[in-house]
């Protein structure tokens, strides 16, 4: 088996799991470094167990791998991560609005982004890094993303279109975190709450209302900002009149995000429903913060077949014209 090949599985299985970022971002990094080895330390143990960026167990995967094996902790993930689900709506999506990298919270570049986008056979994949105010997660200056803007529009090809996006957050009053001109500038405005969280439900709607009724927004963002398991434990639903919030999210085109991360599970089924019942559009997306994340688009797809959401109310089983023609509506 080829190491590389053997090292990016590893990465990915572990990014899908959502184990530990280092873990993952460590056997990425072994695979940069053995890919830029020359071949005479490659074929040498001593010296390729010596050489940068190789540590003690991505050595034992690339001596298996060179041995033609399958290395073992490949077999183990392979048996203990989850497959992806099969559905027949996982099959109608053709993209992705809500992905991060490593200029905010991601864990790696934009390139590698693209790249993992594209070997799912991805149309679009939005980069939607965020915004000043999150802090935590290095969210991006006016300054740096109108640095990211023309790098990440320049990794379309071979199929794929990246889009220039990003995930602002809804401030207190309902204002975006971001400079209107540049809003204006950028294919996909997701919006999300981050802060505040446990806002009293008659300012989180009246804030939530007015951040979807701002034209440069197209997508709610994990709406209720739940967690309902993993490691960063559990939080209870934001509260918010969601007919209300819906109905502003159907009336202003905004679609209602089914953010894929098995850990949000957002927005709940009863909001679904009432969000299908107001008549608005959704957008399944992974909300990935690495390349193996963009997967979990499987869990989002079916989620929404089972609270019978109709495909082509999903803008991202549109394809890349219509979604455009949307975005910029």
């Amino acid at each position: 088996m080829d190491p590389v090949a053997a090292l990016i599985e590893i990465a990915e299985l572990l990014e899908r799991e959502r184990a530990s970022r280092y873990r993952a971002r460590a056997f990425r990094q072994a695979a940069a470094a053995f890919a830029a080895l020359p071949e005479d330390v490659r074929s040498d143990p001593t010296r390729l167990r010596a050489a940068k960026g190789i540590g003690a167990s991505t050595f034992e995967v690339i001596r298996q791998a060179q041995a033609g094996e399958t290395p073992a902790y490949l077999r183990e993930l392979r048996g203990a991560v989850e497959p992806q689900r099969v559905s027949a709506l996982r099959a109608r999506l053709r993209g992705d609005l809500h992905a991060h990298s490593d200029w905010s919270d991601g864990t790696t570049s934009l390139e590698s982004m693209a790249d993992a986008a594209r070997a799912l056979g991805h149309e679009y994949l939005a980069i939607t890094d965020h915004s000043p105010r999150l802090r935590v997660a290095r969210g991006l200056s006016a300054e740096r993303l109108r640095e990211q803007i023309p790098l990440v529009r320049a990794l379309s090809g071979d199929g794929l279109t990246v889009l220039a996006g990003i995930e602002v957050d809804i401030l207190e009053r309902g204002a975006l975190d971001q400079a209107d001109e540049l809003l204006d500038e950028l294919d996909i405005v997701v919006a999300s709450v981050h802060s505040l969280l446990r806002m009293d439900a008659g300012p989180m709607t009246a804030r939530m209302i007015a951040a979807v009724s701002d034209p440069r927004v197209d997508v709610l963002g994990h709406c209720t900002g739940r967690l309902v398991q993993g490691e960063r434990g559990t939080r209870p639903p934001s509260q918010f009149d969601a007919r209300a919030v819906f109905a502003a999210c159907a009336e202003n085109g905004v679609a209602v995000e089914i953010n894929s991360r098995p850990e949000r599970q957002d927005p709940p089924d009863d909001l679904i429903a009432i969000a299908l019942d107001e008549g608005c559009l959704f957008s399944i997306d992974s909300d990935a913060h690495a390349p193996g994340q963009l997967s979990l688009l499987d869990y989002g797809a079916e989620r929404a077949e089972k609270a019978g959401v109709p495909a082509e109310r999903i803008v991202t089983t549109w394809g890349l014209e219509r979604l455009r023609s949307w975005a910029r509506g």
